[in-house]
């Protein structure tokens, strides 16, 4: 029983170590998604600012054209009329003359919502560009130090991994699955703890709870956390046996 307690207290001591490898990680992974996700959004309303601003410039075109064929077609309806020979064609030119002359108010009044959008648009897609450069730069800069931090301990994680994946192959099955499950339930990943001090995470155990784990030969689960708690030898032994 000693060994199958050794190893389990090997097995969390490599995911112990392991879990401090990745939180020497933080939330840089979390942190890249988010800009990722920002640099996406930048990029999606730059694309939409611009097919606003090309089809502004399009319509801003076509009104300029059409005003200036109005323009002609009004001049040319002035001169007709001074050559019409009754009422109805004077009456007929001159309604062609106020839609002529109503389309080019209203295609004026058009331009100018047009030229103050543009300005809205060219200002909003300046920040926007502005906003997406300084975040791809926050993007590599974090991307290095993750990638450094990544770098740094990818050769130790690896071996630990090894190991772990050892340990379960040589550990029995039932022993294996207990450990996981009970060290997947705990928000701090302890699924076996060294007893201290008469106590086990913090919380005191039995005087005859403490004399069955200081004869090693048998499983003792804490009652008021439910973890494995060994004698902390095997900790110790733990450390010399998977120094990486």
């Amino acid at each position: 029983m000693q060994e199958v307690l050794q190893q389990l207290a090997n097995l969390q001591y490599i995911d112990s170590r392991i879990d401090e490898i990745r939180q020497l990680r933080g939330d840089l992974p979390e942190e890249i998604l988010d800009i990722e996700t920002n640099i996406n959004r930048y990029n999606a309303r730059i694309n939409q600012l611009e097919e606003e601003a090309d089809s502004l410039k399009s319509e801003k075109k076509k009104l300029e054209v059409g005003i200036e064929e109005s323009l002609e077609k009004t001049k040319k309806y002035e001169e007709q009329q001074l050559s019409v020979r009754n009422n109805r064609e004077y009456d007929a030119l001159t309604k062609e003359i106020e839609a002529q002359k109503t389309f080019v108010e209203n295609a004026e009044s058009r331009l100018e919502e047009i030229s103050k959008r543009q300005e809205e648009v060219e200002a909003e897609l300046e920040s926007n560009k502005e906003k997406l450069e300084e975040t791809e730069e926050l993007h590599a800069e974090k991307k290095v130090n993750l990638d450094k931090v990544v770098a740094s301990t990818k050769e130790e994680e690896e071996k630990l991994l090894d190991k772990r994946d050892e340990l379960e192959e040589e550990l029995d099955s039932r022993y294996v699955r207990s450990y996981n499950r009970l060290r997947d339930g705990l928000a701090n990943g302890m699924a076996v703890v060294a007893m201290d001090r008469g106590a086990a995470h913090g919380m005191a155990l039995p005087p005859q709870t403490q004399v069955e784990v200081r004869r090693k030969n048998k499983i003792i689960i804490d009652e008021n956390s439910g973890r494995i708690v060994v004698d902390p030898s095997f900790f110790e032994e733990a450390k010399k046996q998977l120094k990486v």
